[in-house]
């Protein structure tokens, strides 16, 4: 039996190297999306050394491109985007239309056919939300109106990018046919296209939506953790297939909508958190084989058209992005925010443009340059951010502040001796509500943005975020609380948020849950004051019901008669 297979090498070799690579951006304080993609430069056929084979990566990232859209459509909010619609909705589109004018422009001047131009100018106008949530999130603007809007914003790219991966095909068919096509032939095969996609979208709203949330209630019925996985997999891959086998619409598209049914049920948050390591894995490879399609040489060979697409888009989105804003009248530190969140571009470009290339429609020189372009971008959008932060605290005393914030989104300044929940699942909800109607003052702590709406509406102050990162602790006021409790199950994180909760504060009593012997030792030694076995209490539980059945309650001993 042979030791060595392409499929093998590509898969150890590329985690191996993105694990390394990952960790030195995350080290750097840049998005770990940088580390993905140098790994595949090292590991592509442009660079010395091993080489991951060619045929096998783009399935790979094939697959990466489905769960990458199956994850977006789970997570996709349409409240979130109805609340800053008046704002969000014109401006991306507007900048959208901008930088794509502009790019195509230059794609022009470059000759390239005028499919692959427009592709070009899409590509640079989207930008990554994993890159703008990070940044929001570790200065805590999720909550603030422009926070909001700029979440809502890169909503409305998604969508229109959603599209152009629908239009896209049909568009460059028609055009590279071959034959003289007529603007009749065009908008002919634009909309025998929308008619497949409007079929495709009958056919999810009227049986999908009916038969998926019931199949994954069903199979969450059956008590079995891996089944219920693989069926949340198979709704994700097996929607995407249909929907281009039956349909001949997108794998992008199917995978897309398949989340967003998801998301209807009662079970999405279930279904997100079990699919979320193999879409992380496959995220991961679909960046690393990106990566192997870069040549690294366009960086000396033509470093002024690098100059020029990175130029188009920090430049381009931001200058856009700063105007359409400003005419909304809204404060000057909201238009640098949003100008700041779209200077950088990021997976969905690397989609179209792996789409443009697929389909010989975009050259591989423009190719290079999107990734090209991403790459600087990404490495540049920290250090926008940091002098945006500088800017602010150059302000005025107050100047920061005018940002309006959701209700109960802000600790008070004067609280103390309040306890501090990590987490708002199933046992942080049950926990939350009993401590609140003791009186107990609460601040939670949740990353999910439905279970932080839903704490809100019950009245509970929460902060958004991460409790591992020291900005979304630190905003939980520990220093002046009296308990902290740790009701996530993750207990290699809960150890690392107990350490620096007493590095803080070292008089706080610091509780948390633990799924075994292992569990509860690791949280005593990072300074847990105590830790509960869940399956243990429950046993404890049970078995004091047991008693107080009937078969097995004590006898009741009657009292003595008195006597005489």
């Amino acid at each position: 039996m042979p030791h060595h297979t392409s499929l093998i090498a590509l898969l150890c070799v590329g985690f191996v190297m993105a694990f390394a690579l990952g960790m030195l951006a995350q080290r750097l304080r840049m998005s770990p999306l940088v580390g993905y993609l140098l790994a595949g430069v090292i590991v592509g056929p442009f660079t010395p050394g091993f080489v991951a084979d060619q045929t096998l990566a783009p399935q790979l990232a094939e697959v990466g491109v489905i769960l990458l859209m199956f994850g977006v459509g789970l997570h996709f909010s349409l409240r979130d985007l109805l609340e800053v619609k008046n704002v969000a909705v014109p401006g991306a589109l507007v900048q959208i239309a901008f930088v794509t004018t502009i790019g195509a422009t230059f794609g022009l001047w470059q000759a390239w056919p005028m499919m692959g131009a427009v592709i070009f100018g899409l590509a640079l106008s989207v930008a990554s939300t994993v890159v703008v949530m990070r940044a929001l999130e570790e200065r805590r603007l999720l909550d603030t109106r422009r926070g909001r809007i700029a979440i809502g914003w890169l909503v409305v790219e998604d969508l229109a990018m959603v599209l152009a991966l629908v239009l896209l095909p049909a568009l460059a068919g028609a055009l590279g046919s071959g034959e003289k096509v007529g603007a009749g032939g065009v908008i002919g095969a634009l909309a025998w296209t929308l008619v497949k996609v409007a079929a495709f979208v009958a056919f999810m709203l009227v049986v999908g939506r009916r038969v998926i949330p019931r199949l994954l209630e069903h199979v969450a019925g059956i008590g079995s953790r891996e089944l219920f996985t693989l069926a949340v997999l198979a709704i994700a891959l097996g929607v995407a297939f249909g929907a281009a086998t039956l349909f001949d619409v997108s794998f992008a598209l199917g995978a897309f909508f398949a989340g967003m049914l998801l998301n209807e049920s009662e079970l999405s948050h279930k279904a997100a958190a079990d699919s979320l390591p193999m879409r992380d894995a496959f995220a991961v490879l679909f960046f690393v084989s990106v990566g192997m399609l870069f040549d690294p040489g366009i960086l000396i060979e033509h470093p002024l058209l690098v100059l020029a697409t990175v130029a188009i888009i920090v430049v381009g989105n931001a200058v856009i992005g700063f105007t359409v804003v400003k005419l909304f009248k809204l404060p000057m530190l909201t238009a640098l925010t949003i100008a700041a969140s779209l200077s950088q571009i990021g997976e969905f470009s690397f989609i179209l443009a792996g789409l443009g290339l697929s389909q010989k429609s975009l050259p591989q020189e423009a190719h290079d340059l999107v990734l090209a372009g991403a790459l600087l971008s990404i490495i540049a959008n920290p250090l926008l951010f940091a002098w945006l932060d500088g800017w602010v605290k150059r302000q005025q005393p107050g100047a920061a502040t005018t940002q309006v914030r959701a209700a109960h989104s802000e600790v008070p300044e004067d609280i103390g001796g309040h306890a501090i929940v990590v987490g708002h699942g199933r046992v942080g909800r049950e926990l939350s509500r009993l401590l609140q109607e003791r009186g107990v003052p609460l601040v939670l702590v949740e990353a999910d943005n439905d279970r932080v709406e839903a704490a809100r509406r019950q009245g509970l102050v929460t902060v958004r975020g991460n409790a591992a990162s020291d900005p979304i602790l630190k905003a939980a006021r520990p220093d002046t609380a009296a308990l902290a409790i740790l009701a996530i199950p993750q207990a290699l994180e809960a150890g690392e948020i107990i350490a620096r909760l007493k590095a803080i504060n070292p008089e706080i009593s610091v509780l948390a849950r633990a799924h075994s012997e292992a569990e509860v030792k690791h949280l005593l030694a990072h300074g847990a004051d105590a830790a509960v076995l869940a399956e243990r209490e429950l046993a404890y539980s049970l078995a004091d019901m047991v008693m107080a059945t009937p078969p097995y309650r004590p006898a009741r001993v009657p009292d003595p008669q008195p006597v005489g």
